[in-house]
């Protein structure tokens, strides 16, 4: 796996999971199910989490932000305008230009609000933004945000905080065969084998908060998680073997005494 790595806004990694620093009991405990995961790149919710009261925990004193590629993502935003103020700010706080972007259509579904999302997109890249995008799991939608300057489409396996797996496994598949940038699962994994689902599918990688965060043992199911990415990767690699209706002999028949 060596030469497997991915890349996005011109960047490169080598790991293809990310994960989240929302709903772990302490930050210390997220610092490790980190090193645990394997991942290179941490989603940062800027409404959520403190990065500046010195009073007080800060992400950054457990997950250290020259290791780790800082992704800035706007949860609870849910109108183009929260959104960019929101990154506005991030990018003033730490110079983050790539961002992840999620604008919510109501608080029940935690659904992309698709016209807002792709509004978002549009402004945001003509401010300089590398937008990595929360969308349905809509090929179309997918293509739009990639039209108004995505640089990663990242379609919902299920609703956020879910934990119910991909639902739509053609459209993920659908959206990767057209998209020009890479795709990764984001929202509704659940355990490691949806992970490896995600990827078998052929998406670039898997973003994911809550499987890790509330598993009864959160470092224990981000290692599995770390498991399961880079076996679905080399899954798809390898290439299935073709379904078939009926039995198929492991053993040639021909030839026998």
């Amino acid at each position: 796996m060596q030469d497997d790595s991915w890349s996005v806004a011109g960047r490169t990694y080598s790991s293809r999971l990310i994960i989240g620093t929302g709903k772990y009991k302490s930050y210390e405990e997220n610092a490790r199910a980190l090193e645990a995961s394997g991942a290179e790149i941490v989603t940062v919710a800027l409404r959520r989490v403190n990065l500046s009261d010195a009073n007080q925990p800060r992400l950054t004193d457990f997950i250290d932000p020259k290791r780790y590629t800082y992704l800035p993502n706007t949860a609870g935003c849910y109108t183009a305008e929260e959104a960019i103020r929101t990154l506005r700010l991030a990018r003033e706080a730490g110079g983050w230009t790539l961002v992840k972007l999620e604008v919510l259509a109501d608080r029940k579904t935690l659904y992309p609000d698709m016209i807002e999302t792709i509004r978002s997109t549009e402004l945001l890249t003509k401010e300089g933004f590398e937008v990595m995008v929360y969308c349905t799991d809509d090929p179309l939608m997918a293509r739009r945000c990639e039209e108004a300057g995505a640089v990663a489409v990242m379609p919902l396996a299920a609703p956020i905080g879910s934990g119910l797996g991909i639902q739509n496994p053609i459209n993920i598949r659908l959206i990767i065969e057209a998209a020009k940038v890479p795709v990764l699962v984001d929202a509704g994994v659940g355990t490691a084998s949806d992970a490896a689902i995600a990827m078998e599918l052929g998406c670039d990688g898997v973003l994911m908060n809550t499987a890790i965060a509330e598993a009864r043992d959160p470092v224990l199911m981000a290692s599995a998680m770390r498991h399961a990415v880079i076996a679905g990767r080399e899954a798809y690699r390898a290439g299935r073997m073709k379904k078939k209706m009926y039995a198929d002999p492991s053993s040639p028949l021909a030839g026998l005494i």
